[in-house]
């Protein structure tokens, strides 16, 4: 919503300005379709050119999530911290072994789906149960596992964020796109200097347009997605830092309702529960 609000205020205000000055939106829209089809075609084959086709569907994957507000809220860390507290305290009171059947088949597990928001999210549950089961088996030590954590959150945040690169490297090639546009408007002004002024200006004109939409498409529609897509990527790698903190806090010693405090802090302000709120939820699930 709050995407589709901004664009409407930004394109409303530049056409709006431009018709206040007395402009006239018929060069503008004389000149659209061919301007578009200069600019959005050739930026449309650099970009498959520029990136593998795992980008590509990854990139297509992610735009309609943009349109949609941000899934990390309170109510959804609380849920997690809520999982983690009920599979930590099992453990202890337990032994590992106890949640071995959690880890290997969470689908059945009563802990995971007691937390359907998180419990069915293949990302986080996958990396919840592949350290719990490292856990389990005992081999590994603390730093050994927060080595392979740091590692693979930090292949995970690359992967993300080859999409918000592609379309941040497609904002900066519009404004040329734009100008190749805007040349070839020119060379065709140029082979009809024998027309009356008047049909010159509006070639003129109408070459023009081609600049200010590939500066347009620019940094009012594609650089926008792209640093709002950065963002949604930060807040993924947040829960998984929530997760890893939590579970090697678990590991050096700490009892679960200190290890999910841990994890409850590395949480962004705007959306980290209190320490009140965590009790009383983890208390109100038990």
């Amino acid at each position: 919503m709050f995407v589709i609000i901004g664009y409407v205020v930004a394109l409303g205000c530049i056409f709006g300005a431009y018709i206040i000055h007395g402009g006239n939106m018929g060069v503008i829209i004389h000149a659209l379709p061919t301007e578009l089809m200069a600019i959005l075609g050739g930026a449309l084959g650099a970009f498959v050119v520029n990136n593998q086709p795992k980008v590509l569907k990854a990139t297509i994957g992610a735009l309609p999530g943009l349109l949609k507000g941000s899934k990390y809220s309170k109510a959804r860390y609380l849920e997690l911290m809520a999982l983690l507290y009920d599979i930590l305290q099992k453990a202890r009171k337990e032994g590992l072994m106890s949640i071995e059947k959690d880890v290997e088949d969470p689908h059945s597990s009563a802990v995971f789906q007691k937390y359907p928001t998180v419990g069915n999210d293949h990302h986080v549950v996958e990396f919840i149960t592949d350290y719990l089961r490292m856990m389990v088996s005992g081999n590994l030590n603390s730093h050994e596992i927060e080595s392979l954590m740091d590692s693979e959150i930090e292949t995970h945040h690359h992967e993300a964020h080859a999409p918000a690169a592609a379309i941040a490297r497609l904002a900066g090639a519009l404004p040329a796109f734009g100008i190749v546009a805007a040349v070839l408007g020119v060379v065709n002004t140029m082979g009809s200097v024998g027309q009356p002024p008047a049909i010159l200006g509006g070639m003129i004109g109408s070459a023009l347009v081609g600049t200010f939409l590939g500066i347009l498409l620019a940094y009012a529609v594609a650089e926008p997605l792209a640093g709002l897509m950065e963002q949604k990527i930060d807040e993924n790698g947040k829960e998984l830092q929530c997760i890893k903190t939590t579970l090697l806090a678990s590991m050096q010693g700490y009892a679960p309702q200190v290890a999910v405090e841990f994890g409850r802090k590395v949480l962004y302000s705007t959306e980290r529960p209190s320490f009140a709120e965590l009790e009383g939820h983890v208390k109100g699930k038990k």
